[in-house]
């Protein structure tokens, strides 16, 4: 039998063993756990700051009668396609048509989030041993950049999470093949993935260039084709289902200077890796398939890009950990005592951080508050209200109170109907922003129609045309 070809220097010896260890699918089914209660608590209690899991809602509800996946909340009629280039999410809609609903969007998402931690943990266990290993996978579920995605709405990039962190576990174990085939699918995800897929194809090169000349060329070969995908997606697939064009290139338009919040960027950056590593995963080429998010965050004229607001750093937390994990692994062979100290201490220090973090700042910290696991009694009056909307009916709405009617109702956002004159209006009037006669303000959104108020929960507001 052949013996396998040698590990490049600087690489660490991949441990292997034929039996099986449940221990990484353990850690995925406790976060699985601690994301769906924060996810779902959040959902119960009608703490939303965005309209996207009433977007991804109509998209996926659409896919999954078989019909184009047209967003309402976006415009009357607007494909989502034309939006951001997300098809992979087509994969929800199986689901979704046997458990209709938002929450369903928020198990999968939990779901995808978990499932990254055990490509995560995996590679750890194998380079690191079982302890450290352990450490390093429940230090990536904990991540704030994991945490703050679970708690911002439904995304698209929960597809990329765990993607991204199988194809860097057969990296890491030099399974050239499986690395690309596992990164492929992020040109389905989003349109700025692919460069990320070139990414994972460049290391993919520089790590079998030595070893494996053809997998070398084959993995230059998808990144060459990753960024042509992802130059039509957004020139020309994008365009051709928005007739205005790829709509954030006002993101990106190059006013004012990249130095532009500096402060806040650099401090984001500082999260990114000091946490997660200790600044460790700089050692690892991974940390390069970072670099295509990270670009283009920075660059946007858009501040909420560059904060650790939302779920724009979910995609990071696997490259950061499995970076650290190869870091190490080097590391640990150094002929520098203090290197080798610091790089062995590591997976216990990101643990711990996670851990306080999850314990002070993170939404794991709301775990520990009752309010968390019930439904308050102003969120059941609101649903009360909005029962008397009739499935089928078309209404404009915000926030609020816009999740409870998208599975049954076509929903438009207040003031985005272009036109279209809905049958119902429900927003969440409670600072008086329509000021103190709602159906004033739905009079002048719709001239020469009357809207009469039907009922009130909690400042949200109910209107019907008459």
């Amino acid at each position: 039998m052949a013996r396998p070809a040698p590990a490049p220097a600087g690489t660490p010896a991949v441990k292997t063993g034929r039996g099986r260890w449940a221990g990484p699918w353990v850690v995925a089914g406790g976060l699985f756990l601690v994301y769906l209660v924060l996810s779902v608590g959040r959902f119960r209690r009608m703490e939303w700051a965005s309209w996207d899991l009433g977007i991804f809602e109509q998209a996926i509800r659409a896919y999954a009668h078989l019909q184009a996946p047209v967003t309402d909340l976006k415009g009357p009629g607007a494909n989502i396609l034309g939006d951001h280039f997300s098809p992979v999410i087509a994969l929800v809609a199986p689901v979704y048509r046997i458990f209709p609903g938002p929450v369903t969007l928020l198990v999968v998402q939990s779901a995808l989030f978990a499932l990254a931690a055990v490509p995560v943990t995996r590679a750890a266990v194998r380079f690191l041993g079982h302890a450290r290993g352990i450490a390093v996978g429940v230090a990536y579920g904990l991540s704030w950049g994991i945490q703050r995605a679970v708690e911002f709405d439904f995304h698209e990039i929960a597809f990329a999470v765990p993607v991204i962190a199988f194809a860097l576990e057969a990296l890491l174990a030099r399974r050239w093949r499986a690395a690309l085939l596992w990164g492929l699918p992020l040109v389905l995800v989003k349109e700025d993935l692919g460069f990320t897929l070139a990414a994972v194809a460049v290391v993919v090169a520089w790590r079998a260039r030595t070893a494996d000349r053809r997998a070398a060329w084959t993995a230059l070969g998808v990144a060459a084709g990753a960024v042509v995908f992802a130059v039509l997606v957004f020139t020309v697939f994008i365009p051709a289902f928005a007739t205005a064009g790829y709509g954030y290139w006002d993101k990106l338009d190059g006013s004012g200077s990249p130095l532009d919040g500096i402060g806040t960027k650099l401090t984001t950056l500082g999260w990114v890796l000091i946490p997660t590593s200790g600044l460790l995963a700089l050692r690892s080429p991974l940390l390069l398939v970072a670099v295509p998010t990270l670009g283009w965050r920075f660059l946007s004229g858009d501040d909420h890009y560059w904060s650790t607001d939302w779920h724009y750093s979910a995609v990071l937390m696997p490259v950061v950990a499995l970076a650290l994990v190869d870091a190490i692994g080097t590391a640990r062979r150094s002929d520098r005592p203090r290197l080798r100290a610091y790089a062995l201490q590591m997976p216990t220090a990101v643990l711990a951080a996670a851990l306080a973090l999850s314990a002070t700042a993170m939404p794991t910290a709301k775990l520990a508050e009752a309010r968390t696991y019930g439904k308050p009694a102003r969120v059941t009056a609101i649903e009360q209200l909005l029962d008397r909307i009739p499935d089928g009916a078309t209404v404009e709405a915000d926030t609020t109170p816009l999740t409870r009617l998208t599975s049954r109702c076509r929903v438009l956002w207040i003031g985005g109907s272009k036109g279209v004159v809905p049958d119902w209006i429900a927003i969440d009037n409670g600072s008086k922003w329509a000021g103190e006669d709602p159906a004033v303000y739905a009079g002048r959104l719709h001239p020469g129609e009357r809207f009469t108020l039907v009922g009130e929960a909690d400042g949200v507001v109910l209107l019907r045309r008459t």
